[in-house]
């Protein structure tokens, strides 16, 4: 009773939406919605492809519930964020794009739209199972925080974001009943504290290049602490990657000791982001380095492969 309930709730809510939302503003909505962003939330799908049940349909699907819950909360927090720096984003030069600062989209109704969304979310949350249900509401109310004053706090928002991450891979964890590892959650929250790092660099650039700080949080930071960070972070995460692969939990429950092959590729992949912002002085945006570098491309490609290969296909006597 309860699954048709859902399903029902699902119907009428794109109903709705598709009702409310004129047709001539969709993409400006979309736009405020920051659809590219929800690439993030495959992270709840990290559990399920390391403990080697990625092709387990059922849990794949409930994962993707967990996955659009994600998508609704982190949006309204997108909005309240937009919301909150409306006037800063306006001096940004990216930025003051966004539909909030350009005016494309009143406060009163992206107020609205978030909280529509946020009450979305915790519905499908609610259906999914309790667990879910809390980590999700700790992860919105960390995020308020966060746009309410924390992100101005150096090192603090940081930790924030990455602490975002982990949970995305706890929720994950917790929809599919598949045990999350103290190693991979260290190396989850390294990866995402790295990226986070990696964003700030990139604001410290924005500011060197324009002498305009486009975050509060950016006076706490320089670039020789940032480069200096990078590595230590970088370091502690290849280390951590290789504690988990011949870690003794994994080793049992994949019966194979070859996922240290995997830490090539790992290795790769850091060592190009390091020289792109080191030696070709280059943007510290993980994200827009990850979208246009093929060679970060590529390692992330042969990572999938290779682990693929190793815990999914035992009986190739090569793995």
């Amino acid at each position: 009773m309860v699954r048709y309930c859902k399903y029902y709730f699902y119907t009428l809510i794109c109903i709705l939406l598709l009702q409310i939302l004129p047709n001539n503003q969709i993409v400006i909505y979309l736009k405020l919605l920051r659809p590219k962003d929800w690439a993030k939330n495959l992270f709840l799908y990290i559990p399920l492809f390391f403990a080697g049940e990625i092709f387990n349909w059922i849990k794949v699907f409930q994962v993707f519930e967990g996955f659009v819950a994600f998508c609704c909360i982190a949006s309204s927090i997108y909005i309240i964020n937009d919301y909150a720096d409306k006037e800063d984003d306006r001096k940004h030069p990216e930025k003051r794009n966004r539909p909030i600062a350009s005016g494309a989209v009143s406060p009163g109704t992206a107020l609205a739209i978030f909280g529509i969304l946020v009450v979305v979310g915790f519905i499908i949350a609610y259906f999914i199972n309790t667990r879910f249900l809390l980590l999700l509401a700790f992860y919105f109310f960390l995020n308020i925080g966060y746009s309410f004053g924390l992100k101005n706090i150096p090192i603090l928002d940081i930790f924030i974001v990455a602490i975002g991450f982990a949970l995305r891979v706890r929720s994950g964890g917790s929809i599919a009943k598949v045990d999350v590892t103290i190693w991979l959650n260290i190396m989850i929250f390294l990866l995402a504290l790295f990226m986070a790092a990696g964003k700030r660099r990139d604001d410290v650039l924005l500011k060197i290049s324009s002498g305009n700080d486009m975050r509060k949080a950016v006076k706490g930071y320089t670039l020789d602490f940032l480069n200096a960070l990078l590595a230590l972070i970088s370091s502690v995460m290849i280390v951590s990657y290789f504690m988990y692969t011949v870690s003794s939990s994994m080793v049992e429950k994949h019966n194979t000791n070859r996922l240290y092959l995997t830490s090539l590729f790992v290795m790769a992949g850091i060592m190009r982001y390091l020289q792109i912002i080191y030696v070709n002085i280059d943007s510290g945006s993980p994200t827009k380095i990850l979208y246009k570098d093929r060679f970060i491309q590529i390692a992330l490609l042969l990572w999938m492969i290779s682990f693929y290969l190793i815990i999914y296909s035992k009986n190739i006597p090569f793995f």
